[in-house]
């Protein structure tokens, strides 16, 4: 009788952080959480502009990059790789029918507020970031006796990573408010986006350091090695940093120094042997830092 009573007290505990890491989990790989980092920024960009994002548009970026980032994670050939199986990825292919319908459910309604709402005029400009990404990890072109996607190109994957995030989150902001992209303002905004998305990038090349290599991806970790790597990360937070957009206040200034700061610490900390929540949750969660110190300062 005694030992009765006292096991539910015993396993309550175990039991609610066993719900909390299934929940958890389950945001974190099924790209909620760096889809609401990319409507994030992009709601960071019209704050710039002294004007808040339109919700559907908000909506629109959450649910595109919900899709691109799910159907991207249940392509068969990944699958079929199965070089080193992370908790992460152990989880996606757990779950790879929820994905699958969540990435058909994100893209129904990405498709319907891109029609309501009066898109249809920049279909060739979002069509080349849609393009990039889908073709990212896609094979398509057959080199030597094998497919290969973007992504398998020597040190490209970085690039159109940065591209494609500083294109949506910038460009996309600046179209709806009818600004020019070619303006000094707008370039700078944009290439500061780049420069921080590319340290990043940098991040996840390492986390996936011994899976390209056995894959055969030419990556920056793969050809010159972590230690430069995160140097280079570092540079492109450094530039990110000295681009500074006409008119902005000292104080705006001084609270964008702190996700630049811990992006520095995400960066110069990263290795493949942290566990997946390290990338997550930090890599992708200092992405929404950035727009919170934009929102409070504004």
């Amino acid at each position: 009788m005694h030992e009765s009573i006292d096991k539910p007290p015993a396993t309550a505990p175990a039991s609610a952080f066993t719900g909390l890491k299934r929940w958890t989990d389950a945001v974190l790989y099924s790209s909620v959480l760096v889809s609401a980092a990319a409507a994030g920024l992009t709601w960071a960009t019209f704050l710039f502009w002294r004007v808040d994002i339109p919700g559907r548009l908000g909506v629109l970026i959450f649910v595109a990059t919900l899709f691109l980032y799910n159907i991207d994670s249940v392509l068969p050939y990944k699958h079929r790789q199965q070089l080193i199986l992370s908790g992460r990825k152990l989880w996606m292919i757990q779950h790879r029918r929820e994905l699958f319908l969540l990435a058909l459910v994100a893209l129904a309604a990405a498709g319907g507020l891109f029609w309501l709402d009066g898109w249809q005029p920049l279909t060739s400009f979002l069509g080349h970031l849609a393009a990039i990404s889908l073709l990212y990890s896609l094979p398509i072109v057959r080199i030597r006796g094998r497919w290969r996607a973007l992504r398998d190109f020597p040190l490209l994957k970085v690039f159109l990573i940065a591209y494609v995030w500083a294109a949506v989150t910038v460009w996309i902001p600046a179209l709806y408010l009818h600004k020019s992209l070619t303006t000094p303002l707008v370039l700078v905004l944009f290439a500061r986006r780049f420069f921080f998305i590319l340290a990043l990038a940098f991040v996840f090349d390492i986390r996936d350091y011994t899976k390209d290599i056995l894959s055969g991806t030419r990556t920056f970790p793969g050809i010159f090695g972590i230690k430069a790597t995160k140097i280079l990360a570092l540079l492109a937070l450094a530039i990110a940093g000295i681009l500074i957009p006409q008119g902005v206040t000292h104080t705006y200034l001084l609270v964008l120094t702190v996700p630049t700061a811990l992006a520095a610490l995400i960066v110069w900390y990263a290795d493949e042997t942290r566990p997946d929540y390290y990338f997550a949750v930090l890599a992708d969660g200092v992405m929404l830092v950035q727009f919170l110190a934009v929102y409070w300062v504004s």
